[in-house]
């Protein structure tokens, strides 16, 4: 059994088609791009009983993610987080059963850490040796932290009041830290002239395909459920 599904990208603009083995970032149309699967064959190959001896992290659902190979895997132990009942909040919206699911307690503590598992995996299964990216601070700080555990040089712009303490995740990990003095649209413009100019690549939000099949394993399982 293959240890992904994957099959291909496609925009859902204009329905191009692009291959899951070449780097990719906006479609020629300029819509962002998404991951597809061989669902049906998936549907038949696997049984819910064969997730159950699994590891609890997130790529106990490698099938249904687009990394091909598990030596591409970058992980740091990501994945199942507890669901935990709110009642008195619950009972406040008249929810019977409320609950909170604690995406702390990941790895750089939010749920980034998700998209950034996967990102930076397809990122090291393509190849690629240095990205950037602009952030209000908890993406940058995941993506710097993923990318040092597979070897890839980050570049990461924030503006100057971002947290200091995602500032300091980014500088532990080794990372280019660049401080803007303005908003996150202002260091997106500095990232897009440095990929123009050297051999990066374009971690942005939406021009990275691949983040958000990380972010989607976010409702599959908790640890009480």
């Amino acid at each position: 059994m293959p240890f992904s599904y994957v099959s291909h990208l496609s925009c859902p603009k204009c329905q191009s088609v692009y291959s899951i083995d070449e780097i990719h970032q906006l479609c020629a149309c300029g819509s962002p791009l998404l991951v597809k699967y061989r669902l049906e064959e998936l549907a038949f190959s696997l049984k819910p009983s064969d997730l159950m001896t699994r590891p609890s992290t997130l790529w106990r659902y490698h099938e249904w993610l687009p990394v091909q190979s598990e030596d591409n895997v970058v992980t740091l132990g990501e994945g199942v987080t507890p669901l935990i009942p709110m009642p008195r909040i619950g009972r406040e919206m008249g929810i019977a059963h409320f609950y909170m699911k604690d995406e702390g307690v990941l790895p750089t503590g939010t749920f980034k850490a998700r998209g950034a598992a996967v990102g930076v995996s397809k990122a090291k299964e393509l190849g690629i040796k240095a990205l950037a990216m602009p952030t209000n601070g908890n993406a940058g700080a995941a993506w710097s932290l993923y990318a040092a555990r597979a070897g890839i040089k980050a570049t990461i712009v924030m503006p100057v009041d971002a947290p200091e303490i995602t500032r300091k995740e980014c500088e532990a990990s080794g990372a280019n830290l660049f401080l803007v003095n303005g908003l996150i649209s202002d260091a997106g413009k500095i990232v897009a002239k440095a990929v123009e100019k050297g051999q990066l690549f374009d971690a942005s939000t939406l021009k990275e395909p691949y983040r958000i099949e990380g972010k989607k394993r976010w409702a599959l399982r908790s640890r009480n459920n």
